[in-house]
């Protein structure tokens, strides 16, 4: 994988790509919040040789900073795109996982044609129909709760709350470790995430996924209402869904041989 940047005018975004062949599919990798590029790293692995593979620190997050915190979900799909066209990535397959898949039901909005496909990975669906009130107006006071709570009960939390295996576990509290000794910017990086999602959610546009798509879901997830999300997701757009046993929101990390197992499959059905 070879790292490159992007520069915007909030800050200078850190990716990395690799090339198999120009005719392969590219596989984007859009790690959650507060997680990075670290998340996918099964995943890199076994699909680096086979097709094209791009990952991404999101802005604000580990090496994609300094970065000012005045952005939102349009503006990351937007450069997102940029990067694509820059890198001559056409019809790319979208892995999202939690806030990655809301980067990339953001980007179909704007692209609808680009995508070939998109697979959300204990993500939600972006619509405002699935959402309370009082859920969105949580949502935009965060950054508050983060910081008021001990470092020591967010590490906890942000490790043990997302995963089930030891191996999962242990990737996350490294990632969140990137934060360590600055919890005023871990706690702006997770309110100004849930902050523009409530906003994306706000929006009210039809997020349609015009492509093929999958969703994937951990049985264990326990990250705010995913689950019920996921079922009503699935009902709703008849979008199938694979339920991955004894994982919890990190199920690529939790379970990762099946979970590629997934995409792999669902990579073969759209040629």
């Amino acid at each position: 994988m070879e790292e490159k940047i992007y520069s915007t005018t909030s800050g200078d975004i850190h990716y990395w790509l690799h090339i198999v062949n120009d005719q392969s599919v590219t596989l984007v990798f859009l790690p959650g919040l507060t997680a990075d590029h670290r998340l996918f790293r099964k995943q890199i692995e076994y699909f680096e040789n086979k097709h094209n593979v791009f990952v991404w620190d999101a802005p604000g997050h580990a090496s994609s900073w300094p970065f000012a915190f005045d952005f939102d979900l349009m503006d990351k799909a937007k450069w997102l795109n940029d990067i694509f066209d820059r890198e001559k990535i056409d019809h790319p397959v979208i892995v999202g996982q939690s806030m990655g898949g809301y980067v990339g039901q953001t980007y179909s909005e704007l692209y609808p044609q680009r995508l070939k496909g998109f697979v959300s990975i204990d993500s939600a669906p972006l619509q405002r129909q699935y959402v309370t009130a009082a859920e969105i107006w949580l949502l935009k006071r965060m950054e508050k709760v983060y910081y008021y709570y001990p470092w020591k009960w967010l590490l906890k939390q942000g490790t043990n709350g997302v995963s089930e295996t030891q191996y999962g576990r242990n990737l996350m509290e490294e990632m969140i470790l990137t934060y360590d000794g600055d919890k005023k910017r871990y706690s702006r990086l997770v309110g100004h995430g849930y902050k523009i999602l409530a906003e994306g959610m706000e929006k009210n546009l039809p997020y349609k996924i015009h492509c093929p798509a999958l969703l994937i879901c951990g049985e264990k997830d326990r990250a705010g209402s995913c689950i019920r999300y996921n079922k009503a997701w699935h009902e709703n757009t008849k979008i199938p869904i694979e339920w991955i046993k004894d994982a919890g929101h990190n199920s690529n990390t939790d379970n990762p041989e099946l979970v590629n197992a997934l995409i792999e499959k669902f990579v073969n059905q759209l040629r």
